[in-house]
Parts: structure tokens; C-alpha cells; sequence
């Protein structure tokens, strides 16, 4: 049986490391190198590294940042921000990046999730799905970018993201990133009955049964921001991770 992934995400603009609420309201946590250092001292699964903002301001990668993080992370590292091209991800691979996670330009063209997948693997291909609800209460897929089909709905999204070559997919509820307040469990049920690739349930989680929910839900792995960065009811900045008695309840001995 599969171990279930547990993964904390940094968020980073420029040269620092970010908590947002929705993706607004950046508030500044730390230095980026730090905290790689601390998760590797906390033997986390994996690692998500997102720049929030390389997409929405027309950047590409912060190769040199990236480059020093790569060096310093001794646990699997999955990036995302501002990839449009295969140079790219053959730049990020090169660095020691084991995935890269593409939202924004998958929207518009899956034949580059396609030509990505053929070179490198899909195990390598994460492609990133935001989504909102509605004033209606329908999930619906986002872009800060714009790019979205009205019509086309998030299932039939990840079925295409699946087709097209990715290997996971990297699911978001927009308006409960950064909340703490639990995951759209209904949304990943969704969306993890309609593919058969793996699913990364990402917004919401803030205690333990959040995480083991999204997993009862379908989730393969869940990935949280605030939960490891911040502590106590004052959400003071404090790095953590998963206790032995917290991934045993995940991953129990057989």
C-alpha cells in the first residue's frame, strides 16, 4: 500500500518567503533558505514551492533562487510559478527540481503538458487546478489570469490535465487557502473519482482531521501552507511538521 503524502508548501515573491489568505494579504514569515533548512531537519515527505506572484507579473522561474534552494533540500522538491516553455523545465530539472507544477499556461495549452510528459515522464508533470465557487455555490475553475472556459467545469479539466499527460494534479480551493478552516471535501471527491492519476489536496488544512478527511475523500496526498508555518492560537511563525504520533494515525503500521 501506498504511504500517504503529507506536504507543506512555501509560498515565495522576490527574495522572501510568504503566507497569503486566497492568494491576497502577503504576509512576510521568512527567509526561504531557512525554513528549507528546517524542514529538512523535520524529515518532511516532500516539499511544494510556489512563486505567487512569477505568473501574474510575467516572470519566468527565480532560477537563482530556485538553484539555492535545490541545493539546500534534501527531501523531494516539486516547484511552480511562471513555467511556459520546455527550456524551462529542462532548466529546473537540471537544478535538482523533481517536479514542476504548471497552472496558468496548461489553461491555454495542454499540448505543452503533452510535449513535457513524453520527455520527461508524467511522474515529473503536476498540473496545478484552482478553484472558486460561485455566488451559486459551484465549484468553478479560477485563473487570476483569466483564462478560463466558462463552460468547462473542473472534472472535466483534471480528465483533460489527465489525458494531456500529467502525472498528479494539484487541487486548490482559492477561497479556503491560508483559512485552516478544513478542505472542500467535496471537491476532491469530484475530482478524484473523475481521474485515475493522483490528487494533491491543497487549501484549508489546519488540524490533523482535516488531513485525514481529505485522504477519506480520495486525496492521495494533502499539502498545507499555515499548518507548518504557523503555531498556537496567535498563529505565532513557527516551523513544523507532522509528530511520529500524527503520521501514524495517517500511516499506520500494518
Amino acid at each position: 500500500m501506498l504511504l500517504k503524502r503529507v506536504i507543506p508548501s512555501i509560498l515565495f515573491s522576490g527574495e522572501g518567503l510568504y503566507k497569503t489568505v486566497r492568494y491576497k494579504n502577503k504576509k512576510y514569515v521568512g527567509d526561504p533558505i531557512n525554513t528549507i533548512r528546517l524542514f529538512n531537519d523535520l524529515k518532511v515527505d516532500e516539499l511544494v514551492l510556489l512563486d505567487i506572484d512569477a505568473t501574474r507579473n510575467g516572470n519566468g522561474p527565480n532560477i537563482k533562487l530556485v538553484e539555492e534552494i535545490a541545493n539546500e533540500c534534501f527531501m523531494p522538491l516539486c516547484y511552480g510559478g511562471g513555467i511556459t516553455s520546455i527550456e524551462q523545465a529542462e532548466k529546473l530539472f537540471s537544478l535538482g527540481v523533481e517536479k514542476i507544477c504548471i497552472n496558468a499556461q496548461a489553461l491555454s495549452n495542454l499540448e505543452l503538458i503533452s510535449s513535457l510528459s513524453e520527455i520527461y515522464g508524467s511522474q515529473s508533470i503536476v498540473v496545478s487546478i484552482d478553484s472558486k465557487r460561485n455566488v451559486f455555490g459551484k465549484s468553478k475553475l479560477f485563473s487570476y489570469l483569466g483564462r478560463v472556459t466558462p463552460d468547462l467545469t473542473v472534472e472535466d479539466y483534471a480528465r483533460k490535465a489527465a489525458e494531456a499527460g500529467a502525472g498528479e494534479v494539484f487541487l486548490t480551493s482559492v477561497e479556503r487557502e491560508g483559512s485552516m478552516n478544513g478542505f472542500d471535501l467535496s471537491l476532491i471527491s469530484k475530482v478524484s473519482s473523475a481521474v485515475n492519476i493522483p490528487i494533491i489536496a491543497h487549501g484549508g488544512g489546519g488540524e490533523l482531521q482535516h488531513i485525514v478527511t481529505a485522504f477519506e475523500q480520495g486525496a492521495s496526498a494533502v499539502c498545507c501552507g499555515s499548518k507548518f508555518v504557523y503555531q498556537g492560537p496567535h498563529k505565532a511563525v513557527l516551523i513544523n511538521y507532522l509528530t511520529e504520533k500524527e503520521h501514524l494515525v495517517i500511516n499506520p503500521v500494518q
